[in-house]
């Protein structure tokens, strides 16, 4: 199902729509969702029957530890949601039973696909929105901050200074280097422009043809990625993460890179062969890597990542900030409203290309 239809979902036997907030929200949010029409949308947010967020924009948060009257309550109001503000915290699979009038699940986060797709509700009729474009420019700053790190030798400085060793060196610059950006979405193409501003030359990785990006100069073809790879002199993924891109860099792609270039990751973490990825920088290939995401989240604590100096590690947080609920809440008031009138939603999930 790839919208909502064209007539409105309000009528003289419909005169409610029921949303139920499922992850922790700020209470003036919660308000600025129920201003978009008081006479016909009901908007259940209780707290004490969610998540306890553990930083001020998480949405997974931990578990309520609910005794049977307290679960009993949360099942109780799944069964009248029409709108989910977010998947179930308790058992997202049993959505489509335990929430049987669902039409429509907004997502808090953009990279939903892997999600979706174990707990099978990609078999579901239910319409599923993500937050697509609300990241990107965070992202794109994480990628120049950890390109800036590699290429101008961060860790070398640092030590340097808690040896309080004064001698000078010669580090590399942006301006001048390839990069190659895989996935040229919203996330790849703000990413594309940042280094493009820095005087870096940009090559783009997408599967689509058509008008490039601000600042891409080339585009290549995933049959071309190999040979294209020991062209540049870092690689950055952007890209979703499908079975497509399971593993799409491994060990042959990470070989094909250039001796000394830098690998960035802010895609998900199973898109490069991790073990692989380890082993081109134990052994020197690579000159590093910065990444945000890792195949085992969080990252376990013996990984070898963990130690090594020419490694940037983030704990999957480069796209947070502190408005994000605030321009979430923006998206689906939008297509609150887009419901409401029978209008085609913003962001739909796409089942067949898997994000």
């Amino acid at each position: 199902m790839g919208q909502t239809s064209h007539h409105s979902v309000m009528s003289p036997t419909n005169p409610e729509i029921t949303v139920v907030i499922a992850s922790p929200l700020e209470p003036e949010l919660v308000e600025r969702i129920r201003d978009v029409d008081r006479a016909h949308l009901r908007v259940i947010h209780e707290p004490e029957l969610l998540p306890r967020p553990e930083f001020p924009i998480d949405h997974r948060g931990v578990p309520p530890g609910l005794d049977d009257a307290g679960l009993a309550r949360w099942l109780a109001l799944l069964r009248e949601a029409d709108v989910l503000f977010d998947f179930d915290w308790y058992a997202p699979a049993d959505i489509p039973t335990n929430a049987p009038n669902v039409r429509w699940i907004q997502a808090t986060s953009s990279g939903i696909g892997e999600r979706v797709r174990g707990w099978g509700l990609d078999r579901s009729d239910i319409v599923l929105t993500n937050c697509a474009g609300l990241f990107g420019e965070p992202l794109a700053e994480f990628v120049v901050l950890g390109l800036l790190y590699l290429v101008k030798d961060v860790p070398h400085l640092r030590a340097e200074q808690s040896l309080h060793h004064w001698e000078k060196s010669v580090a590399r610059q942006v301006g001048g280097m390839r990069v190659l950006v895989v996935g040229l979405g919203d996330l790849g193409s703000r990413i594309s422009a940042a280094l493009a501003g820095l005087g870096a030359e940009v090559w783009g990785l997408r599967r689509s043809d058509g008008p490039l990006p601000p600042g891409v100069v080339r585009r290549i073809d995933r049959e071309e990625l190999r040979t294209a790879l020991g062209e540049v002199d870092a690689l950055v993924l952007a890209c979703p993460y499908t079975p497509e891109t399971h593993h799409l860099i491994g060990a042959a792609e990470l070989v094909a890179l250039p001796p000394g270039s830098f690998v960035i990751n802010v895609a998900r973490g199973p898109v490069i062969d991790e073990p692989a990825l380890v082993e081109a920088l134990a052994g020197g290939h690579l000159g590093g890597a910065v990444l945000d995401v890792f195949e085992t989240e969080p990252l376990p604590p013996d990984s070898p990542l963990w130690d090594m100096r020419n490694v940037l590690i983030s704990p999957h947080a480069a796209s947070n900030r502190a408005s994000e609920n605030e321009r979430i809440v923006e998206l689906f008031v939008d297509n609150l409203r887009r419901f409401l009138d029978g209008r085609p939603l913003r962001n739909v999930f796409e089942r067949e290309r898997g994000y």
